[in-house]
């Protein structure tokens, strides 16, 4: 293992998966609508950037002969696996599970199939596109002619459908255009002020092969101008060397710091003893976020980052040497409260902050069950008071 690839290890922390062994679920009111559409309707949805294949989800992966059975199957009739969407607003839709179905259905009909080390571009252009225009599904660097690939069995005839293309099935391009794929469609009522059934569908129904973790959830669900921006805050050679990894986490654990760190920057009036709902209630209000908001948040970020001149991978760590956001947390958020109070800190000693991590005071509420309301607020608290001692600016 790498240098690189071990500093990438230290953030897989048991602080952030603690959340998820003892998050408490809710009850909720779901509306589950199912739907017929044919090939045809499907793909003028995607065209019309009606469904939409969500950040966080893989690049197309299935190769040829994969995609040429799902479309077999499509034109013989035999029944498909289903799909889920989920309703964002009206005749607009997030792909929940079934992206590789809908997009073979998708690049099938245009009659290209995606080059295998080009398909990480092909998602820049379909999430900035809400398509993949023409030209580019013209252009031989990004794309081959979709011919059916499939097996032929020992002793048989060559399978009927094997080399066509979608213009070239015949009597049978219409019945491919009029198959139909079950769409299930859900939207969640209530609780009204969130999203959180459809965070766990994400989770549940994703099949993958690797279940998503909530921030890989969240970036799909609350997409926003606020959290493009943290992929920014997430690349600061500051935040980098603090961290210990020039790279970002393929997992999005790095960013998960950042946004539990400003969720709490908001205030933990809202809090209710999981901190998973209560960065998701914070992510979809950010989703309203004006411009000179995710400006000043950014701001923050920067002035605070400033501080930890003479900080490195070393100071945010636990005694057992990993990487510690409970700790990150709390003095990002005493730095910033002190700031609002006038008493702002000019730079921040490593030394404050190993006392800090050790100390009873923060200890205490940083132990099992840390995503408590009482050991949150305790430990904020605790740090504040701490900071301020430390740095000769009394609480």
């Amino acid at each position: 293992m790498t240098e690189q690839e071990s500093d990438l290890k230290n953030l897989n922390i048991d602080e952030l998966e603690e959340e998820e062994e003892v998050g408490q679920i809710d009850e909720y009111e779901i509306v589950a609508s199912p739907n017929d559409f044919n090939t045809r309707t499907i793909n003028s949805f995607i065209e019309e950037g009606a469904i939409k294949i969500p950040p966080f989800q893989r690049n197309y992966v299935w190769d040829r002969k994969r995609a040429s059975k799902l479309i077999e199957s499509l034109i013989l009739g035999l029944p498909v696996p289903q799909v889920f969407l989920y309703e964002e607003g009206n005749n607009d839709f997030l792909v929940i599970d079934g992206q590789q179905r809908l997009m073979t259905v998708f690049f099938f009909a245009k009659g290209r199939f995606p080059r295998k080390d080009k398909r990480s571009i092909l998602r820049k252009f379909f999430n900035a596109e809400g398509g993949i225009s023409e030209e580019i599904l013209a252009d031989d660097e990004y794309f081959e002619s979709f011919k059916l690939s499939l097996p032929t069995l020992p002793g048989q005839r060559k399978n009927k459908f094997s080399g066509l293309t979608y213009k070239t099935l015949g009597d049978y391009k219409r019945q491919f255009d009029l198959r139909t794929i079950r769409n299930i469609i859900v939207k969640q009522v209530s609780p009204a002020d969130d999203d959180s059934a459809m965070f766990e569908m994400f989770n549940r129904l994703n099949t993958g092969g690797v279940n998503l973790n909530p921030q890989e959830i969240r970036a799909s669900l609350y997409h926003s101008p606020f959290f493009e921006s943290l992929f920014d805050l997430n690349q600061d050679v500051g935040w980098r060397k603090i961290l210990g990894a020039p790279d970002t986490d393929s997992r999005m654990k790095d960013m998960e710091v950042i946004l539990r760190s400003l969720a709490l920057r908001e205030g933990t009036q809202n809090y209710a003893g999981s901190m998973t709902g209560f960065v998701n209630r914070f992510c979809k209000t950010s989703k309203k976020f004006k411009a000179d908001k995710i400006k000043q948040t950014s701001a923050e970020w920067a002035w605070f980052l400033s501080l930890n001149e003479r900080c490195d991978r070393h100071t945010y760590q636990t005694a057992s040497g990993r990487f510690s956001p409970l700790l990150f947390e709390a003095v990002y958020i005493a730095a910033l409260s002190l700031r609002d109070e006038g008493r702002a800190i000019n730079s921040l000693d490593p030394q404050w902050v190993e006392t800090i991590g050790k100390s009873k005071e923060f200890t205490q509420y940083a132990q099992e069950g840390s995503t408590k309301t009482a050991n949150v607020t305790g430990r904020l608290a605790a740090t504040k008071k701490l900071l301020g001692e430390l740095s000769g600016r009394d609480a």
